[in-house]
């Protein structure tokens, strides 16, 4: 049985990438002053940072029904089966709309919503090709891919509230005491969905705070599990020296020698995080 694996870019695939890894994207559109846009199709990173900047009215909406039944349709004429892996059902209606659509597929395509973003999305990815390996079906790689959903966390420092504060997260008078005190704000994905996690002063705190977070899910959630059964990971918007200078920083205080990726988040994340954000993702690997 030939299997393929379709994801959407949040999951931080360049499409050279996924060429390489033998995978499929799913464009996630940026409407940018009423025009829409694709990341790596029509815009660059330095376009839409320039855009975002300058208070270009930037949302962003899910792909065209049409477009994910073409790609579906143009896979099945190769493939027996195609697992679809979308970001969270938390983040996004996309999840539910490929639910809907995969029902007249029945037996083909299977959805999977393992709650994931970014970094974390993409390791559940790597758990989904060995699978395939080992030559398990698609109904088996979506059981396992959402009974694991929750083996994966993720933090992020968010620079400003700006874009949260435009994104309706939260308040402008919330933002306007916020941006006053200089909150870096560290927040985490919690059940699919983005939830704050601490309030912090400056990055440097922010980032200690990250840190400690994952140490304490080392003592807990991954506790007795092994660094070489793990990923770390770390993504961050626009300013990659950032999150480099984090990485090795985290990398030597948890005792990891190496990590999964340092990737920039999709646009249509950036969306609403805005630029020089970091962040820090830990999965448990496939068994």
């Amino acid at each position: 049985m030939k299997i393929c694996i379709v994801v959407d870019d949040n999951a931080g695939y360049t499409p050279e990438e996924a060429l390489k890894e033998g995978i499929y994207l799913v464009r996630m559109p940026i409407i940018i002053d009423g025009e829409e846009y694709y990341e790596n199709r029509n815009i660059d990173y330095d376009t839409f940072y320039n855009k975002l900047e300058n208070d270009a009215n930037i949302s962003t909406s899910q792909p065209s029904i049409g477009e994910i039944l073409e790609l579906w349709n143009e896979l099945l004429k190769d493939y027996d089966q195609i697992v679809h892996m979308p970001m969270s059902s938390g983040l996004s209606a996309t999840c539910e709309t490929a639910k809907g659509l995969a029902k007249a597929y029945a037996g083909k395509v299977f959805v999977v919503d393992n709650h994931r973003i970014s970094v974390t999305l993409k390791s559940a990815v790597n758990d989904a090709k060995k699978l395939i390996e080992e030559g398990k079906n698609g109904q088996e790689i979506k059981e396992y891919l959402e009974k694991t959903a929750y083996e994966s966390k993720i933090f992020i420092m968010v620079n400003t509230l700006k874009y949260l504060k435009k994104g309706g997260r939260i308040t402008p008078a919330a933002a306007l005491v916020g941006e006053a005190l200089h909150l870096k704000p560290v927040l985490t994905i919690n059940g699919g969905k983005l939830d704050a996690f601490k309030k912090c002063i400056g990055v440097k705190k922010s980032k200690k705070a990250m840190i400690e977070a994952i140490k304490k899910e080392r003592e807990t959630t991954f506790k007795d599990v092994p660094n070489d059964k793990l990923d770390l990971a770390f993504a961050y918007t626009k300013d990659y020296d950032l999150a480099l200078e984090f990485a090795l920083q985290a990398k030597k205080e948890l005792g990891f020698d190496t990590h999964q990726a340092i990737d920039p988040l999709s646009l249509s994340v950036a969306t609403h995080t805005g630029p020089g954000v970091i962040g820090i993702g830990l999965t448990k690997k496939i068994k």
